[in-house]
């Protein structure tokens, strides 16, 4: 019965299924699923809270979950949000779906921390002279049918081509993206079968993010990231309260262990983020404003482009 009751809870993960009724917090968590159950699992030892983790798929990293969040407003059923990306949460509390929640005094209701970076990625084997040095390179013929990348719907693909689009301005970014399109791209479902494609032969080059690489050289597979290139973005992980929570009550101090330094090392050490902080690391840092203030029609735009 009791692994009847655990397999029933679908797409929502109970640590502390087994154990008697205590306090617990309701955590929507689009950070990889194998890097996040081990830290809630030391934090409901740790605490006694139950933690209920609901994760989004690879397929609609994100979004799924930040579009839930939204329809969810007048009535939040989650107490805490563990965002991998921070466009998503910026859409979410300029839509009043965080109230007037504070993380302390006078600061908003969510806060980034640590960071991982967009990539391309090659295998290890490509000769140096033959790698690709900048994203605007990838529309080129000698790259047609060779190109691996996530569909920019959502999760951090979708970050950095609405970053993109503010960065360069509209008219530069439709054109590279009807240009990339045009140059047959795999479109994945998500970052690491862009990797896995690469690493098997079948591209020669992708667009990805850092951790997605380390997890695939850890794996043994022969990729290696290429180096920061202007165009590329550093992507921190967010932590959001959905609901009002008092000052001791689970849901802070959930947030509060999920900001604390120990998490973060953690999170570097299993290869979730990036060693280092993310200042002067070589990309570009986005115009938030320009890019919500254009979601809309970009988020339109991107899906007439890239519709498979």
């Amino acid at each position: 019965m009791l692994g009847l009751a655990c397999l029933l809870l679908g797409l929502s993960w109970w640590a502390g299924c087994g154990q008697r009724p205590g306090p617990s917090v309701t955590l929507y968590c689009s950070q990889d699923q194998p890097f996040a159950e081990a830290l809630l699992a030391q934090f409901i030892r740790e605490t006694g809270i139950q933690v209920r983790a609901v994760f989004d798929s690879e397929a609609t990293k994100t979004v799924g979950l930040a579009n839930r969040l939204a329809s969810e407003k007048a009535h939040p059923r989650a107490d805490v949000f563990w965002a991998n990306e921070e466009l998503r949460v910026r859409q979410l509390a300029a839509a009043g779906v965080f109230g007037t929640n504070q993380l302390g005094p006078g600061e908003p209701a969510w806060r980034a921390f640590g960071h991982r970076t967009r990539r391309l990625v090659v295998a290890s084997a490509m000769a140096a002279v033959e790698r690709p040095t900048s994203l605007l390179e990838l529309t080129n013929a000698r790259w047609r049918g060779r190109v691996s990348l996530a569909v920019p719907l959502f999760g951090t693909t979708s970050a950095h081509f609405h970053a993109l689009r503010a960065h360069w301005g509209r008219e530069r970014f439709e054109t590279w993206c009807r240009a990339l399109v045009a140059n047959q791209p795999f479109l994945e479902d998500g970052n690491s079968a862009v990797v896995a494609r690469v690493a098997r032969g079948e591209a020669a080059v992708g667009l990805t993010d850092s951790d997605d690489i380390r997890v695939a050289r850890r794996e043994g597979s022969q990729v290696e990231a290429l180096e920061v290139q202007a165009d590329m973005l550093a992507i921190p992980n967010v932590v959001a309260l959905v609901a009002p929570s008092g000052a001791e009550g689970p849901a802070r101090r959930l947030a509060s262990f999920l900001l604390s330094p120990a998490v973060q090392a953690r999170l570097v050490d299993s290869g979730a983020l990036d060693a280092g902080a993310a200042a002067g690391w070589g990309g570009f840092d986005p115009d938030w404003d320009a890019v919500l203030g254009g979601l809309g029609p970009a988020t339109r735009w991107l899906e007439e482009t890239f519709r498979r």
